[in-house]
Formats: C-alpha cells, structure tokens, sequence
C-alpha cells in the first residue's frame, strides 16, 4: 500500500519535505501525523490516508514533492 503526496492548493504546485514525523517500522493509524511540507511560504502537515505499518518513507527532509509522488510505503 502508499500514500501519495495530496493536491495540497488549487494549482496543484509541489511542496518541499520540511520534517518527517514517522520511520521505517512504526504502526500508523488514519490520521496519523507523517510529514510536513512546505509549499507557499506555509507548513502543511500530510496525514495517514491509510492504516498499516511503515516499510519505506521514500522522501527525506528537502525533497521537492510532486502531486501524486509515493511519499511512503506500507506493509
């Protein structure tokens, strides 16, 4: 399973990675607190759209995000 990187404005603009929340190995529920991305001079914290838990967090603080990117990896 994954969860992607959410159209986060109306011109579905990227983000970039400012903090990650979670690691390899942790259980995430709905809702769970994952990232941080800052997109317009603002931060916008990305939740779990998925219960599971984490195999691979496929970003790292500084990476530019697209629409739809997998941001990370569930069991």
């Amino acid at each position: 399973m994954q969860i992607l990187m959410p159209q986060l404005n109306d011109a579905g603009d990227p983000g970039t990675i400012n903090e990650l929340f979670i690691a390899a190995g942790d259980v995430l529920a709905v809702g769970d607190r994952l990232m941080a991305v800052e997109m317009d001079k603002a931060i916008v914290e990305i939740e779990a759209t998925e219960a599971g838990r984490v195999n691979r967090v496929c970003v790292k603080v500084g990476d530019e995000v697209e629409v739809g990117q997998v941001l990370v990896e569930l069991e």
